[in-house]
């Protein structure tokens, strides 16, 4: 019977577009991302792709069909459970829904790893490899404070946001961005409760091009005097850009965005955003595949960041225009340490 279910995982591993175990005797270990179509996450898979062969460990990877297909990462970790994995890594499209599958997961002796963004409540897995979300909007929130200080303007910013879910990255952006820029955070663990006049709104993107395009459109046909735009990530703010350009505004608006994709560098240099958080979803990757393949050698877990309930994979501001009093490295920096 266990030899039927593996061969029945096996083929909705196939359907999910996974590879199958060969019998050669690995450790499976299972990567779940939000998309296949994201950079960031893109970029994830080839360094756990890139870690799992050191490691020795069997990689199979899965992926929703868009941000916040919750259902396609619950199959994912059904599949994983049937064929005996001994853990996966998973950036959950939503922190809450997927923690009873975490907790079927646990039942099955797996490690559970969550990667970027954190499950809830966090210790729902037994580990978290992240950036300092909120650290990384706050960088771009100081960074655009001091900017707009230097140049005598007030702010009236547009919040571009991820999806309707709240997942905990996007809070903590949106948070961060908005403490760095000295703007009270209302209720710190929810998105868009802000009284402040200098927020002309929020609408959500669903971290992708088309998104943010028609998220400035809505909101600058709200307020045409929007001269600072928050994005969830780059490809948000390349979208928030080309509406910005065929309103003829794009030299009159700042953008910050968080992510340190090549692309989004690109776009630094360009000065098509102003400010970005680097992140390093490789590291995240290859310290996930490393953390599972020592579980199952000899069952150790990692711990986390001091002070922190996740492990701090580090960010770093990047811009072309240094503002006195925050810390920042140059475009050229962020091209050689860049990704996807």
């Amino acid at each position: 019977m266990r030899r039927l279910m593996a061969v029945m995982g096996c083929v909705s591993l196939v359907l999910a577009g996974a590879a199958c175990n060969r019998g050669n005797g690995e450790p499976v270990v299972g990567l779940i991302t939000k998309t296949d179509t994201n950079p960031f996450f893109v970029t994830m898979k080839h360094g756990a792709q890139r870690a799992a062969g050191p490691q020795g460990v069997d990689l199979q990877t899965f992926a929703g069909k868009v941000d916040g297909d919750n259902e396609a990462q619950v199959q994912a970790i059904e599949n994983l459970i049937s064929y005996g994995a001994k853990g996966f890594l998973i950036t959950p499209n939503d922190s809450k829904a997927i923690v009873p599958s975490l907790d079927r997961a646990h039942k099955a002796n797996m490690l559970v790893i969550a990667l970027d963004t954190p499950v809830d409540p966090p210790d729902a897995a037994d580990a978290t490899f992240a950036t300092d979300n909120y650290q990384a909007g706050k960088l771009i929130g100081e960074w655009a404070k001091a900017k707009f200080a230097k140049d005598g303007k007030t702010a009236k910013i547009a919040m571009l946001d991820l999806n309707p879910n709240q997942v905990s990255v996007d809070v903590k952006r949106d948070q961060g961005f908005l403490e760095g820029f000295g703007i009270p955070n209302g209720d710190p663990n929810r998105i868009g409760d802000e009284n402040d006049p200098r927020i002309a709104g929020h609408d959500v993107t669903d971290g992708n091009e088309e998104g943010g395009r028609t998220a400035m459109e809505n909101l600058f046909q709200k307020d045409p005097s929007i001269n600072l735009v928050y994005t969830i990530n780059e490809p948000a703010a390349a979208g928030a850009y080309q509406a910005l350009k065929a309103a003829g505004k794009d030299k009159d608006v700042t953008i910050v965005s968080v992510d340190g994709g090549c692309p989004g560098v690109d776009n630094v240099t360009n000065g098509v955003i102003g400010a970005t958080s680097m992140q390093f979803p490789i590291k995240m990757a290859e310290l996930g595949v490393e953390a599972i393949a020592k579980y199952a050698k000899d069952g150790t877990k990692p711990q986390n960041t001091a002070g922190k309930d996740f492990i701090d994979t580090g960010v770093q501001l990047i811009t072309d225009d240094p503002q006195a009093g925050v810390e920042a490295k140059d475009s050229a920096w962020g091209k050689q340490n860049c990704w996807g």
